[in-house]
């Protein structure tokens, strides 16, 4: 059975939607991992030190900051709560420039910077494979997201 041009174009349409969902999609996941994993990435000149948590509240733990390179200590830093296991813990950190609240560092940081793009690459899978019909790429994307996910939690 031939098919009309109408029904092409639909089918191209429909293909281009779907594929701008999942830019979308990416792009957002990493614009939204980017914000806290360009404090790691490109941490020179920032300043590092270590967090030892001395509370946590819903959203936010706190703690003292002792530098490593010679900057100034603080005596109450800030840091995401799912971040920070409880009370006592210690863990390497660069501040925030401007700012009193830290980025956790390490691989445990640096995985969890980036657990926004491995939500967003699982959510892509569904489009890539449910709308799009390409199940090959839908598996790795799906795997890839998976594995970063999993990564992160294993490693706070």
């Amino acid at each position: 059975m031939k098919r009309n041009p109408s029904h092409r174009a639909l089918v191209y349409g429909r293909s281009a939607a779907l594929g701008l969902v999942v830019v979308v999609l990416l792009v957002a996941g990493v614009l939204t991992s980017w914000d806290a994993a360009h404090h790691i990435v490109l941490a020179k000149g920032r300043e590092h030190g270590t967090m030892t948590v001395t509370g946590c509240g819903d959203d936010v733990c706190t703690g003292s900051f002792a530098p490593v390179d010679g900057a100034a200590a603080r005596s109450r830093v800030s840091v995401d709560s799912s971040v920070a296991a409880r009370k006592g813990d210690r863990f390497p950190v660069v501040v925030k420039p401007g700012t009193d609240e830290v980025v956790r560092t390490g691989a445990p940081g640096f995985l969890y910077a980036w657990v926004p793009l491995g939500g967003a690459l699982v959510l892509a899978a569904l489009v890539i494979g449910g709308g799009l019909r390409l199940t090959r790429t839908a598996w790795g994307t799906g795997i890839a997201g998976g594995v970063l996910l999993v990564a992160a939690f294993i490693a706070l």
